[in-house]
């Protein structure tokens, strides 16, 4: 991503939860009336004419002929990470902790989630503008933000700076990201995890590893991959399905559920048109146990 630059990437998901907020209050997944705050003024005006049912379907269409199944993919996978997080509360999470949070809403639209503390933590460009677009909102008291660049601060650095507390067991959201690291960044990071409180959760998306080494093999993959390249957000790292419960083992935590992208549509989209594509990409949630 470019130094001044905001990631592109995050302002499509915005688009898409924009676009599912304007359904009827029966048939969406999940209401996000903040996404499109954070839309070039483009976009927020096709967004608000999603209202309209023959406009919202051609949106789509234009959408999946362009990017195969990110737009169902992303709108399902908002819907089952809401759910996991839910649960991760409803299981004794006392703080929730949303790395990378890009333009995620959910501090502000779950009602579950106003009495105990958020945390979220970003690259400064993208940190300052979604400040400024929720400038006109009074931002609870219960929502902190933080910025970091990864070049000159580590997460332990930032921890404890602002003496972040590690003793309360904490469900973590790190949605979006991982694609875009390296192997380093991410042990790093799972070592950083390792140092919250038995009983935490982390709930993270990543991709299938063989979209990277043989992208032919999935619908789409090839040009998204160049398309995402050419925005300056390439896509560097992914995980053998097969391998990550092992990996996880390794920092403490254990694997409890591990979707792709056909999975977790079938469990909201049925009784919508059926799309392919994006099956490579994939939510994980895992449990922070006894050592």
């Amino acid at each position: 991503m470019k130094a001044t630059a905001t990631s592109k990437t995050a302002q499509y998901m915005a688009l898409f939860r924009a676009m599912e907020t304007t359904r009827s209050k029966t048939s969406r997944l999940f209401t996000d009336k903040y996404a499109h705050l954070f839309l070039p003024a483009g976009l927020r005006i096709a967004a608000r004419l999603s209202h309209l049912r023959a406009f919202r379907s051609m949106a789509e269409n234009i959408i999946h002929k362009r990017i195969p199944g990110a737009y169902t993919s992303g709108i399902a996978r908002t819907r089952l990470i809401d759910e996991l997080l839910e649960e991760a509360v409803r299981k004794g999470a006392k703080q929730v902790m949303i790395l990378g949070a890009g333009f995620d809403t959910r501090g502000l639209r779950l009602p579950f989630l106003h009495n105990i503390p958020v945390i979220e933590i970003d690259h400064p460009n993208t940190a300052k503008y979604k400040l400024s677009r929720l400038s006109q909102l009074h931002i609870p008291k219960h929502i902190r933000y933080y910025q970091i660049d990864f070049n000159r601060q580590s997460l332990d650095q930032l921890s404890a700076q602002h003496h972040f507390d590690f003793s309360l067991p904490t469900a973590v959201i790190w949605e979006g990201v991982t694609n875009y690291l390296t192997a380093e960044a991410i042990n790093s990071t799972f070592a950083f995890l390792q140092r919250f409180a038995v009983g935490s959760y982390v709930i993270f998306t990543y991709v299938h590893l063989d979209v990277l080494e043989n992208p032919t093999s999935f619908i789409g993959a090839e040009k998204l991959l160049n398309d995402v390249a050419n925005l300056e957000e390439k896509w560097t790292f992914g995980f053998e399905p097969e391998a990550l419960s092992a990996y996880l083992k390794q920092y403490g935590f254990t694997l409890m559920k591990d979707l792709g992208a056909d999975e977790y549509r079938a469990l909201y989209l049925d009784g919508r048109e059926k799309e392919e594509g994006y099956e490579f990409y994939r939510v994980a949630f895992a449990c922070r146990q006894e050592a």
